[in-house]
């Protein structure tokens, strides 16, 4: 009944707010009016104009907006607008041209900044409608407002803390202590914003609170002020009626048990905690004596069978008292009281005194034996399980447990230590305390696992060390154990050995490893080799045939099949590589096909070393040796850019003398149209001395050379400057030697070319270029 009437309230309330709005928006948008109840402008009706009125729609702006762009809040109009510009619009009051901005054309209002409902609720501005081009009022300023409406932004607040209460102990349940309030600065009239509910967050086990009222009440009828005295309680505060989403606040509330009567009055006792450790006092206990002096000594003894057991006593030489320890580990849970019965005796009696009666006396000592929080322990102390490696993900391992030794016996949760089991191989049932698989388990990268499994209850955590070890199951194929490569003779007998084959397995099975050796399926037809299963997972490797030609063939792969024993039965392919190498009578081995195989076959690392240095040697060598050459190349092009007039043509191609007319016609030397005329004395000066000879005719060559210099001062496509050629050949019964080195016997490098550089100008760049060349083979000699 109470929730159907809060109900319609709420809903009448929403109704009324809805109402309002609506008539103020009724009095925004009258269009008879000149709007929001101004009056009207006597000086604009006693102008003969209809009255207008203002149009706009309700303003309302969100709070905390964040986006890019300027918010739009609404629209002013005036029914005189007809759309063409004439009317300019303007506001003024809060926040005009700062907070908000208005289109002088269309009335369009835009916020510019972030609102806070809860630093204001809403601006009131005023609006004006003028004549563009005279500015004349035409309407009348009307004021209108733009409300902030509010989100939820601000988590409720307790802001009278901090709370302290205080409850008699025993109290019956439901009793109230004290009320808290949190007040959250959101908007009360719009939404869920503001309606807080309450919450304990710490300390339910002791105390609730009313969710709408925030009254705090106790939860237990056993609240004891001798067993704790005080209490701090969390009150958590949660807007939008507690729905997700909404936000929340909390505090500390400080609850004190206040004391009544409800102990009588006992002689002391002595008390002990549980854990104390062996040797620890209990307390002391003194006899009474009347006499002074050395007869007042007294030793004490502990006379029940249960006290000697548990406790012992000695006595304080000063004070006479007499010191109870622990002798033995104490239990709450197995005794929370012992008896004690302790004797105290004169250490000196005197026999005179004896008919007086005993000097001892007995007293009975209380321990109380105070019961702590205990950590679990864990039961069975196991600390090993086994799971098989193709576990799939979430498969038990096995279950540890772990109990409250105290008497309340409260649930242990448990949970892995996970420093040491970083990667999160296992996990763990936080009730159950099963452990399970996390991840995909493979023996052969990690056959052993060492785990802390926690164990907690209360604030107090035990650890107790797991050991899991990964059982192996057969998921790696067997494999050759090495790149196998084998040398035969050509001269090979059959039957003859030539490799023992063994393989490596990654598993490890419990009845050991049994392999099977067998030519794979590609070479059934191979008639060279042949596979021996020696049965003791090793396989030999025969000849077939006699002998072999490594002209035919050098390298022969024989691919062999390899089995495990499972289960299940995995194989793998391995190949054999068989080179055919030559030999001595003795068999041993000269030459192979293979560089690699004969270079580790003969020689040492020192050999190898060495063959490498000397290599390196001759590099560098050969890299100097260029260097060299490239620097006198680049001398003589030096040398040559000295005079690009000289051009010279060389022609290597010695002819046979005047009776050769194949390699040279000459008939065109000789010809008129071709013939040379003139006296060669006078051009003798010009040829080198070993060609000069009175018995030869150079006439013949001087027309034709001068006709060929003129036609190339003429020829206007050739370079201007002057190109020197020589026509070169030999004749009969020539009394030069030739200087052609074809038919000579000795080497370029026993050869004087020194003597072309007395030969003149026009032979320099010859005697340069020979000259160079006997430099370079002079140094490659050295």
């Amino acid at each position: 009944m109470a929730n159907s009437l809060q109900g319609f309230l709420w809903t009448m309330l929403l109704l009324f707010c809805a109402i309002q709005e609506l008539g103020a928006w009724a009095m925004h948008t009258s269009v008879e009016g000149p709007g929001l109840g101004q009056p009207e402008d006597p000086k604009l009706l006693a102008s003969g104009r209809v009255k207008r009125g203002w149009v706009w729609n309700q303003f309302f702006v969100v709070e905390e907006y964040t986006g890019t762009e300027p918010l739009y809040v609404g629209k002013i109009h005036s029914d005189s607008d007809e759309g063409d510009g004439s009317i300019k619009y303007t506001i003024s009051g809060e926040g005009a041209g700062t907070i908000f901005l208005i289109d002088e054309i269309t009335g369009d209002i835009h916020a510019t900044e972030r609102l806070d409902r809860e630093q204001k609720t809403f601006y009131t501005l005023r609006a004006q409608a003028r004549d563009r081009q005279t500015d004349q009022l035409l309407e009348p300023e009307s004021e209108f407002i733009i409300k902030v409406q509010d989100i939820n932004d601000s988590e409720p607040r307790f802001l009278e803390g901090p709370y302290i209460g205080s409850v008699a102990e025993l109290s019956p349940i439901g009793t109230s202590v004290m009320q808290v309030m949190a007040s959250d600065a959101d908007d009360p009239t719009y939404g869920s914003s503001a309606r807080v509910v309450y919450s304990v967050l710490e300390g339910e086990q002791h105390f609730t609170v009313d969710s709408k009222t925030g009254v705090i009440r106790t939860a237990v009828a056993d609240l004891d002020r001798e067993t704790q005295d005080r209490y701090e309680v969390v009150i958590r505060a949660t807007d939008m009626a507690g729905q997700l989403g909404g936000l929340s606040g909390s505090t500390t509330v400080t609850i004190v048990v206040t004391d009544v009567n409800d102990n009588p009055p006992r002689f002391p006792q002595s008390n002990i905690v549980e854990t104390a450790p062996v040797g620890t006092a209990i307390g002391r206990v003194k006899a009474e004596d009347s006499d002074i002096g050395e007869n007042t000594d007294m030793t004490y003894q502990v006379k029940d069978e249960e006290g000697v057991e548990m406790f012992k006593v000695t006595t304080d030489s000063n004070t006479q008292e007499a010191v109870i320890t622990v002798q033995k580990p104490l239990d709450y849970e197995s005794k929370k009281v012992h008896t004690v019965v302790l004797e105290a005796l004169n250490k000196f009696v005197d026999p005179r005194f004896l008919d007086l009666g005993t000097f001892r006396d007995q007293t009975i000592v209380r321990v109380s034996v105070l019961d702590v929080d205990e950590p679990p322990e864990f039961r069975p102390p196991s600390d090993l399980m086994e799971v098989q490696e193709d576990a799939h993900i979430g498969s038990v391992v096995g279950v540890v447990t772990a109990l409250d030794p105290d008497t309340a016996n409260r649930p242990v949760r448990y949970a892995i230590d996970r420093s040491t089991d970083a990667e999160r191989i296992f996990d763990i049932d936080a009730n159950t305390g099963a452990i399970v698989t996390g991840k995909v388990l493979d023996r052969e990268t990690a056959g052993w696992h060492n785990i802390t499994v926690l164990a907690m209850e209360a604030g107090e955590v035990s650890r107790a060390s797991l050991r899991i070890r990964i059982l192996d199951v057969n998921d790696n194929p067997p494999e050759l154990a090495t790149p196998y490569e084998a040398a035969v003779c050509e001269d090979a007998k059959p039957g003859q050995l030539i490799q023992t084959i063994s393989v490596v397995d990654r598993d490890e099975p419990q009845s050991g490893h049994r392999f099977y050796f067998t030519l794979a399926p590609e070479a059934t037809n191979n008639h060279h080799f042949s596979l021996l299963d020696i049965k003791d997972n090793t396989a030999a490797v025969h000849t077939q045939r006699v002998g072999f030609n490594r002209q035919e063939q050098d390298v022969y792969l024989l691919p062999i099949l390899v089995v495990d024993s499972g289960p299940p039965a995995l194989s793998s392919t391995g190949t054999l590589t068989i080179r055919i190498c030559g030999c001595d009578s003795s068999g041993a081995i000269q030459s192979c096909n293979s560089t690699a195989y004969v270079v580790s076959a003969t020689l040492s690392p020192g050999a190898l070393i060495a063959l490498l240095v000397c290599i390196l040697i001759l590099v560098v060598l050969i890299l100097l040796i260029l260097t060299l050459k490239r620097h006198h190349k680049s001398h003589l092009t030096s040398e040559d850019d000295e005079d690009m007039r000289d051009n010279v043509i060389k022609y290597n191609d010695e002819g046979g003398g005047e009776q050769d007319t194949e390699a040279y016609d000459m008939s065109a030397l000789r010809t008129g149209e071709g013939g040379l005329s003139g006296n060669p004395a006078s051009e003798l000066h010009s040829l080198p001395q070993w060609v000069q000879s009175p018995d030869l005719d150079f006439s013949v060559f001087r027309d034709y050379i001068c006709r060929k210099v003129e036609q190339a001062d003429e020829d206007l496509s050739v370079p201007p400057y002057d190109s020197f050629q020589t026509y070169a050949f030999e004749g009969s019964d020539s009394p030069v030697p030739s200087l052609s080195s074809i038919n000579t016997w000795s080497s370029s490098s026993e050869q004087d070319f020194s003597y072309l550089g007395g030969w003149g100008p026009r032979f320099r760049q010859l005697a340069a270029l020979y000259g160079a060349r006997r430099g370079e083979e002079d140094a490659d000699a050295s």
